[in-house]
């Protein structure tokens, strides 16, 4: 039932020279703490950045994000499944709309909201149930706003932080997009359309931009 779930597909290219390097060091460990120990790698060794877009389907291979330094939310997603299932587990996509309550004046200025849609979330099919986790926010940015880090070992849900550690709300759910088996590269884009359609028009011109 999950095997398709463990595929290789364009864009969780699991037998890329890149991912096999992601995973180099979690392939004899076992399996709880392969969950917990590639998640902190991808974490931690991508910066987040939510100004990094791009919206074709290079942009969104596991084994191009490996290649850079930030990733996205979807990005950041995207590569720890690819790894997850280059380990054997089976891993999937889900996108969500959510709403960024901290630090939002750059974001406001450059998308005009502080919703961010699609956002990306990883699901993962441990000891018979599927549980979520958000590898997105690195503990530097978290340590930046005054949020714990969230960790995540596979045996619970380890989503977005509603409140920083002053009670202030920090990030927020507003709609659910549901779970996909591959990137589903055409949601993603109507989706950005209808949330951004000025921003949208930039990439008629330009395949990858930072705004």
């Amino acid at each position: 039932m999950q095997k398709k779930y463990l595929t290789a597909t364009y864009y969780f290219d699991i037998e890329s020279p890149e991912i096999q390097e992601l995973i180099a060091d979690y392939t004899l460990v076992p399996e709880s703490e392969k969950i917990a120990r590639l998640y902190l790698k991808v974490r931690d060794g991508w910066r987040y950045s939510p100004f990094n877009i791009g919206l074709t389907a290079k942009h969104f291979k596991a084994s191009s994000i490996f290649r850079k330094n930030e990733a996205h939310c979807i990005d950041k997603s995207i590569l720890y499944i690819a790894g997850l299932r280059a380990l054997g587990i089976p891993a999937r996509l889900r996108l969500a709309k959510v709403s960024n309550h901290i630090a939002v004046e750059r974001l406001e200025k450059k998308l005009g909201t502080s919703e961010i849609a699609p956002h990306g979330l990883v699901e993962v099919y441990n000891n018979g149930k599927w549980v979520k986790c958000s590898p997105i926010f690195n503990k530097e940015l978290c340590a930046l706003y005054n949020v714990e880090p969230l960790d995540f070992d596979g045996s619970e849900n380890a989503i977005l932080q509603e409140y920083n550690s002053n009670d202030l709300k920090f990030m927020e759910y507003i709609e659910d997009y549901g779970s996909f088996k591959d990137v589903p590269l055409d949601f993603i884009k109507e989706t950005f359309k209808n949330m951004y359609p000025s921003l949208y028009d930039v990439f008629k011109n330009e395949n990858e931009i930072t705004i």
